[in-house]
């Protein structure tokens, strides 16, 4: 498959070409799970924006085609699973949108040409290909703002949910979102990479506090600034009746997780149901671009009660190569120094910083 994109004053031009080349894979094997899924996608501007730097991509990755607009459609989830796309894109109107087209592309085009062909159908392969497709992404995003000054610091984020078999396998960039509604309540699949998000880990925000915060848009990793990223990967097991929701921020910062759930909960069709989160998000003002894939998951391969809750569970890939290791986006946090408890050092060291610290707060307070 061939990609080439042209950037005009006004939009973002896809030229795509598919290899019709491309290895041939069966759509059901004995081996594969009976799972269905049905959904629906839709892209908002909001209230305030002129234009729109988010994008969406659904795939069944049995083939080289992807579905790039809102109406949604029932599927059967093929041997080689699906893809679900969300990306935000950042760095003003033509080259955030440019960001965001070129991420979903990529990596889509990446699952085709690697995922497609392996002889090997397994999690591993198939987590693999997904960490990689994120990669690739940001290296062509980074090589081309390089060799174009114009749109030099464009970036996107990126939450990309596979599924494959009976699970499901988020990669994670940015601080667009994943949700899975399970019983009325909606659990987050995944960790924001944002600056409130570091300041809730280490002690210095509460939740409430994260999400009120002027801070709260500040991310620490995107695809395309930066040469290199490192993907966050996480997985999910499913159960029948549960719903996926994929949004960017837009959504996610004027619509609270409970309020997904009860969305869900109260809305069956998938349509409306999109509709009606969009416009939530717009009637509490719609700040910014408003972006939401919404799954059901069926099918009689699926079990009544799944191993794990919805929520967070990091996938380890490899034991020397953590998914979510410490980075440049999430270093990890300094440990204090091990001292011998009950040492006279150790006493003079913490009564010296007790009195030092009485003196600071006595000079504040007098001020």
């Amino acid at each position: 498959m061939v990609v080439r994109f042209a950037l005009t004053p006004h939009r973002v031009v896809r030229i795509l070409r598919l290899d019709t080349r491309a290895p041939p894979c069966p759509h059901r094997t004995p081996t594969t799970p009976n799972i269905r899924t049905s959904y629906h996608a839709v892209t908002d501007p909001g209230l305030t924006r002129d234009h729109n730097e988010d994008t969406f991509l659904v795939a069944d990755l049995a083939s080289t085609e992807s579905q790039r607009t809102s109406e949604g459609s029932a599927h059967d989830i093929s041997e080689r699973g699906a893809l679900y796309l969300v990306a935000d894109g950042m760095g003003g109107a033509a080259a955030g949108e440019l960001a965001s087209e070129m991420a979903a592309t990529a990596i889509h085009h990446h699952m085709v040409e690697t995922w497609l062909g392996d002889p090997e159908v397994t999690a591993e392969r198939f987590t693999l290909h997904l960490r990689e497709a994120v990669e690739a992404a940001n290296g062509s995003i980074h090589n081309y703002a390089r060799e174009h000054p114009e749109v030099r610091g464009m970036g996107t984020t990126a939450t990309v949910a596979g599924v494959w078999g009976d699970r499901l396998y988020l990669a994670q960039i940015g601080d667009s979102r994943g949700y899975l509604v399970r019983g009325g309540e909606a659990g987050q699949l995944t960790r924001d990479q944002s600056l409130t998000q570091r300041l809730v880990e280490v002690g210095e925000l509460t939740e409430e506090e994260a999400e009120a915060s002027e801070r709260r848009n500040i991310i620490l990793q995107a695809l395309g600034p930066d040469p290199r990223v490192n993907v966050d990967l996480s997985w999910q097991p499913l159960q029948r009746g549960d719903v996926l929701i994929i949004c960017s921020d837009g959504l996610s910062t004027m619509v609270r997780r409970d309020d997904i759930a009860s969305a869900v909960a109260d809305e069956p069709d998938l349509r409306l149901l999109c509709k009606g989160l969009v416009d939530l998000a717009n009637a509490r003002g719609g700040p910014d671009n408003i972006t939401i894939i919404a799954v059901r998951f069926d099918g009689d391969d699926l079990p009544d009660a799944a191993d794990a809750e919805p929520g967070y569970h990091e996938l380890l890939t490899t034991d020397d190569r953590p998914s979510l290791g410490p980075t440049l986006a999430f270093p990890a946090v300094p440990k204090p120094p091990t001292t011998r408890s009950g040492t006279p050092r150790g006493l003079v060291v913490a009564a010296f910083a007790v009195a030092f610290c009485i003196v600071v707060l006595a000079l504040v307070l007098t001020r």
